[in-house]
């Protein structure tokens, strides 16, 4: 004799595990969905984050192979002398080596840039060139280095600068000032009784 609840209850039983079965392997699923999708966003956030920050480091800075020593300006006759001293540094040879100096107009205060030649042309490791350039003291107001160039195509060359020669002092002629005094009618005194002077 068979028990129809029973069967029931059964049934009910086994239409619940197949139901929990499938719950179990969506919530698998979705768990790996989202455990993948966490990791996609976590590589690319990385991705960008080190792109910003490759963009944003300044590239290294190249060793200077050369020092330029900047000599103080000298004023002759209404000129400006600028000059000064480059050095080899490197363990190369530097062939045309030139100075770029920017000088600043006095009528307009515009920046003009102008290319010295050394006077030796090739410098060899360790040997020493220089420059020098003459200007009207009344068209510009400063100059100041702003580069070093080599080669045939004035490629720029690393260089670190210095302070050079100094300027000499001045020399005031010396001399003796004898200043006369006037002479004194009443024995000496600008001011007395008979004359009474008003003193400023």
């Amino acid at each position: 004799m068979t028990d129809p609840f029973h069967e029931q209850i059964f049934v009910e039983q086994k239409a619940s595990f197949g139901l929990k079965l499938i719950a179990g392997i969506s919530a698998l699923a979705v768990t790996v969905a989202l455990f993948m999708g966490y990791a996609y966003l976590r590589r690319r956030h990385a991705e960008k984050s080190a792109l910003l920050v490759a963009q944003t480091m300044p590239e290294p800075k190249p060793s200077p192979k050369a020092i330029v020593l900047v000599d103080d300006a000298l004023m002759q006759a209404g000129k400006t002398i600028l000059g000064g001293t480059v050095r080899n540094t490197s363990s190369e040879r530097l062939e045309q080596v030139s100075v770029e100096l920017e000088l600043t107009r006095r009528k307009d205060a515009a920046a003009e840039k102008k290319l010295i030649a050394l006077t030796t042309p090739q410098l060899e490791p360790g040997q020493e060139g220089r420059y020098s350039l003459e200007v009207k003291a009344q068209d510009y107001s400063s100059a100041r280095l702003v580069g070093l160039r080599v080669g045939p195509d004035s490629s720029s060359l690393a260089y670190t600068s210095g302070p050079g020669q100094k300027r000499p002092p001045e020399r005031l002629e010396s001399g003796t000032i004898i200043v006369n005094k006037p002479a004194s009618k009443d024995g000496g005194f600008l001011n007395s009784p008979d004359k009474p002077a008003r003193i400023p």
